[in-house]
């Protein structure tokens, strides 16, 4: 098979990839997007079997056919609630991928380099393209391997460590080793000087230290990130997985994986940017491990948390004419959001306008909210964003807090000591009323306290949120 119709296939599969960025911008038509890039993909896999270089078709189709299988098998038994951490575990296998094809690239070169010219002469594929080289475009080569090792690298210990904080195996605290950001300049140091030794000597030995320096990093990096923070390092993470799969694609003259890592390398650099300043957070801390940070204790939170019942939440919602509902992490985990759908039936058969507001970063993963109301078949139209719905909270009757802390928390406007200090959050303590469905009176991820709950206008509705709704529901007709 020549080139032709390699090339041809992969222009069609960018597009489908490119349609599959586009369409995940909106909630109507996500559904299409992923069928667009999961036929770009299928179209890539197949163009690159059949295409030149192709070979070893049964050992191929068997490591297809088992990834397919562990792939599917892992994506069946996740919950929505380990979305986030299931992110973070396929960008570490993008890193680790990365990792082992700049190896073979240079092992490959290192190969293709001992041969005679005429040896050269009878090559194919990959090895081809390597025989072609003067010894400028072989340094060049060379130092796509190595970034392409260097990003993988980081980008597979940052995963690792952030699929780690996601799942609760290592504390979500903000830890650094004695040394701090001096550790990770060291390193980068390191790998710079190990760039400069492969380029003279085409040796493994820099590349190997420069990758044991970037497996440091991206571990040091993203255990110095708090769980705040978290849904930047996932889509942080993303780019960085995009950008590793760019450089190894100049390594391997593959046009696709150069356009796909690029948009992917793009599209999270601009993701997580967004997100940024939504949080109020330099984007320019987050990704070098958080510098900066507070200067000084934390304002003490007084009062006490007071309870209600669902009589009392049901009589207030009766009462209320406006209500806006708030989601979180903890209503995926208790998976309520098919009594939450229900809730909001009811009340809009009741004449109430009842309506969502969504925060950025509401459930460790952006978007993660929007899917959970989309799967319990919430209408769009009454699911809004922060900027859209913050500033109708003082006329709003009733907000309803459900698993939701820190995108709910006054300290980070009214504590300028606090870690989510100056971030944009809801303003739901303006309403009337406030009820928060929470299990206890524990902090959130971040391990922030919320002054929020401790608030005259504010009653907590303790219990797991999918019984406690369920009880509310049979209060309401």
């Amino acid at each position: 098979m020549d080139f032709g119709f390699t090339t041809a296939a992969y222009v069609v599969a960018a597009v489908l990839f490119i349609l599959s960025l586009g369409g995940l911008s909106g909630q109507e038509s996500a559904k299409r997007a992923v069928w667009y890039g999961i036929s770009a993909m299928g179209l890539a896999v197949f163009a690159t079997l059949i295409g030149p270089g192709s070979g070893l078709w049964l050992l191929s189709l068997v490591l297809i056919g088992a990834g397919g299988a562990i792939g599917y098998m892992l994506a069946s038994k996740v919950e929505m609630t380990q979305m986030p951490e299931l992110v973070a575990g396929m960008h570490a296998l993008v890193g680790l991928a990365a990792v082992l094809v700049g190896f073979n690239a240079h092992i490959e070169l290192g190969r293709v380099l001992a041969m005679d010219e005429g040896a050269r002469k009878t090559l194919e594929g990959f090895a081809a393209l390597l025989a072609k080289k003067d010894s400028v475009e072989i340094n060049i080569l060379r130092v796509e391997v190595f970034l392409g090792v260097f990003i993988g690298a980081v980008t597979f210990t940052g995963s690792v460590i952030a699929y780690g904080k996601l799942s609760g195996k290592v504390s979500s605290a903000a830890t650094k080793l004695p040394g701090g950001h001096m550790l990770n300049i060291a390193a980068a140091a390191v790998s710079l000087i190990c760039l400069f030794i492969y380029l003279g000597s085409g040796g493994f030995l820099p590349l190997l230290v420069m990758t044991l320096a970037a497996l440091f990093i991206g571990y040091h990096l993203i255990m110095g990130i708090g769980g705040a923070d978290m849904p930047v390092v996932v889509s942080m993470l993303n780019s960085y997985s995009g950008w590793a799969a760019a450089a190894i694609g100049f390594s391997l003259g593959n046009d696709l994986l150069i356009v796909i890592g690029a948009l992917v390398g793009s599209s999270g650099a601009i993701l997580s940017y967004i997100m940024c300043k939504a949080m109020n957070r330099s984007f320019v801390s987050v990704i070098l491990g958080g510098f900066g940070g507070t200067k000084g204790p934390a304002m003490e939170v007084e009062g006490e948390q007071v309870a209600i019942d669902a009589e009392g939440v049901a009589s207030a919602l009766d009462e209320a004419d406006s209500i806006i509902i708030i989601p979180g992490y903890g209503m995926a985990v208790a998976q309520a959001q098919a009594n939450v759908a229900e809730l909001t039936r009811r009340l809009r058969a009741k004449g109430k306008t009842v309506r969502f507001a969504i925060h950025p970063v509401a459930g460790r993963l952006p978007g993660h909210m929007n899917v959970l109301l989309a799967e319990a078949k919430v209408p769009y139209d009454i699911v809004m964003e922060m900027d859209e719905i913050n500033e109708d909270f003082p006329e709003t009757d009733v907000a309803i807090v459900i698993g939701s802390n820190d995108i709910v928390n006054p300290a980070a406007q009214e504590d300028p000591n606090s870690p989510i200090a100056g971030m944009p959050v809801l303003e739901c303590w303006k309403a009337k009323q406030v009820f928060v469905s929470k299990r206890g009176q524990g902090t959130g991820y971040s391990g922030i306290e919320n002054p929020l709950f401790f608030k005259e206008n504010t009653r907590m509705f303790y219990g797991d949120a999918k019984q406690s709704l369920g009880s509310l529901l049979n209060l309401i007709d």
